[in-house]
């Protein structure tokens, strides 16, 4: 039972102050991982990947997923709930007051401060992800430059940011890319690289 309240209050802390997206959570589920041990860093970049891949929210899709990786379909339900229940708040109280709070200087200077805030929360997951996909610390660390590159993540980066670039490619959808990588990254792990 204690597991499921700190699920929930860990994850409404999250969607307290986690202003973004998906994206901005990592950094407080980072904190969370490593205070709580319910997961690793590796492990949320799994989660991650597998958040981004599927449909719905990535910070909702995070959220389900550590909960039911802790407690079940119930610990799942409970992290959601706890994940969403501080937004349904905020447009509650905003619905009441939606006219004063359009028109409001106060307001929309709030929201010009927040963007910076979320930008740089988004840019720092960003970066620790890649860091933690394409580097090996340890090897770096050593002096060991080339060592420490992981290749096949690397080169597969490369590779989708080239074909990004490519004009016909870039008309493609989202999907074929993550479709396209998935394949290849399995095709990396299957094969022992």
């Amino acid at each position: 039972m204690m597991t499921i309240l700190r699920l929930y209050f860990e994850f409404f802390k999250t969607g307290l102050f986690a202003v973004g997206g998906g994206l901005a959570t990592i950094p407080f589920l980072r904190e969370m991982g490593a205070v709580t041990g319910w997961f690793t860093d590796a492990d949320l970049t799994t989660m991650m990947a597998v958040s981004e891949s599927t449909p719905g929210p990535m910070g909702v899709n995070m959220a389900t997923y550590v909960g039911y990786h802790t407690s079940g379909i119930i610990g799942a339900v409970v992290a959601t709930l706890g994940l969403v229940t501080p937004s349904i708040i905020v447009i509650l109280i905003i619905a009441g007051f939606l006219q004063k709070f359009r028109e409001s200087r106060i307001v929309d200077s709030v929201f010009k401060g927040l963007r910076p805030a979320s930008t740089a929360l988004i840019a720092a997951a960003g970066l620790s992800v890649a860091a933690n996909v394409l580097l090996r610390v340890d090897e770096l660390a050593a002096g060991n430059i080339l060592s420490g590159v992981n290749w096949p993540p690397f080169i597969l980066a490369l590779a989708v940011f080239l074909c990004t670039q490519h004009r016909k490619l870039k008309k493609l959808h989202p999907i074929v890319f993550i479709a396209a990588s998935a394949i290849v990254g399995a095709v990396f792990k299957f094969a022992g690289a």
